[in-house]
């Protein structure tokens, strides 16, 4: 196996998938993971590099060199997910989110919270 595949490996272990998904959800030949595995391909396209580095967070740099100045990806939690994103999360990107909506969002989501913690220590 190749130091490429070997990070798109780790990178799916990540997020909880197999490279065969991630096969799937870009619309990548699983024959060209399955080459780079083997070792019969070194490299990707840049085309390719630029979809499965967007798909999982990283540097196109990060990817494929593995560089020590890029970050690998923080474990699911750990990295701050703006108000944005848990809107179009939400709320699908359709129409117009008032502030309002989203507080309204908020409050229930705490009080299930609290709900669950109250069965917790029944």
């Amino acid at each position: 196996m190749g130091a490429l595949y070997d990070r798109i490996a780790y990178l799916c272990a990540q997020k909880g998938i197999k490279p065969g998904r991630l096969c799937s959800d870009l619309g990548i030949s699983r024959g060209s993971m399955g080459d780079l595995k083997k070792g019969r391909r070194a490299g990707i396209s840049t085309k390719t590099a630029t979809k499965i580095a967007d798909y999982f967070g990283v540097s196109v740099d990060y990817l494929l060199n593995g560089s020590p100045n890029e970050k690998a990806p923080a474990p699911e939690g750990e990295r701050p997910i703006s108000d944005e994103e848990i809107k179009l999360a939400l709320f699908g990107g359709g129409g117009e989110i008032t502030d309002a909506m989203y507080d309204e969002v908020k409050k229930f989501a705490a009080y299930v919270r609290q709900r669950e913690a109250q069965k917790q220590q029944d």
